[in-house]
């Protein structure tokens, strides 16, 4: 009687430290969260939830009023700086430039005059009939003549030139400065709307249009066919047999066949048992966590949240 106690003892034993036939786990989705850097108030959404969408299809909007008068002044700004800088590379208006040629004429022609009456003194006053005074002012009216043609042939000189090289150097600055901001006013009024990022499935719409969404705050969140994974969970027993890299199988109820996966992390810390494995047996043992990835095709089988059984080989 006390042997077949022992052997029934011994058999109970073996069981219990034999490892489990699959390991519990789920699966897991990994979200993409889309958001915009700027805040305001939603002004449009796009989408529905659980409808597919494309990389580049449109999401959501943020209002812009905003950012579309910022960028209507920005592109004033560099127009009127482009306009200053085309007006300092070039010559003065041909207008302005005959005003000086002809400005340049009755210098030349009181120039002549002044001459002429210079040579009239001289002969004056040799013959005596004038005082050595007068020839002294007509020296004076002549050099007075003289002084003012070069400054008219200085002024058609500087007509005929652009600006100062300081001032169309300053002229470019602003038009470079002009463009930046518009180049910023640009990207503020893009990322008022929003287009997806990846492929994928709508699985939560975060606001409503009418709501404030602030900066950085996810409106729309994508679940991409390949982003789910397997998390499972080993006892201190099994835990050598998984590394990454290593195949495994899972399978879960509505499922077509196994699903085909591969450890991609293991857990280098213990945890207890998760709730969702409610038998007494193992509430207490401590266990390691697992995660496996499947490829695209059999991901798509699976939705997050999904129990599952995994195997080895």
């Amino acid at each position: 009687m006390r042997l077949a106690l022992l052997l029934v003892l011994a058999l109970a034993g073996c069981r219990q430290d034999s490892p489990p036939a699959a390991y519990q786990g789920y699966a897991e989705g990994e979200y993409v969260r889309v958001a915009s850097p700027l805040a305001g108030i939603l002004a449009r959404l796009d989408v529905t939830q659980g409808a597919a969408v494309q990389a580049g299809a449109p999401l959501f909007a943020l209002e812009q009023d905003n950012e579309a008068a910022a960028r209507r002044g920005a592109e004033e700004r560099l127009a009127q700086a482009r306009a200053q800088l085309a007006d300092l590379e070039k010559a003065r208006r041909p207008e302005e430039i005959a005003a000086i040629e002809a400005q340049r004429r009755q210098a030349d022609a009181a120039l002549d005059l002044a001459e002429a009456e210079l040579k009239r003194a001289e002969r004056l006053v040799a013959s005596g009939f004038q005082s050595p005074a007068t020839l002294d002012q007509a020296r004076s009216a002549r050099d007075q003549a003289k002084a003012n043609r070069a400054q008219v042939d200085a002024q058609l000189k500087v007509a005929h030139l652009a600006s100062r090289a300081d001032q169309v150097v300053a002229a470019r600055a602003a038009v470079a400065q002009a463009q930046s901001a518009l180049d910023q006013a640009a990207w503020q009024t893009a990322k008022k709307s929003v287009t997806a990022p990846v492929a994928g499935t709508v699985q939560d719409r975060l606001y409503l249009p009418g709501e404030f969404v602030p900066a950085g705050y996810p409106v729309v969140s994508l679940l991409p066919p390949g982003n789910i994974k397997l998390r499972f969970f080993v006892p201190e027993t099994d835990l050598a047999k998984f590394k990454p890299g290593t195949k495994v199988k899972a399978a879960c109820d509505g499922c077509d066949g196994d699903i085909a996966a591969t450890v991609s992390f293991v857990s280098t810390q213990p945890e207890y048992t998760p709730p969702v494995i409610y038998n007494r047996e193992n509430r207490t043992k401590l266990v390691w966590l697992v995660e496996a990835r499947p490829g695209p095709n059999d991901a798509a089988k699976l939705s997050p949240g999904r129990p599952v059984d995994v195997k080895l080989p």
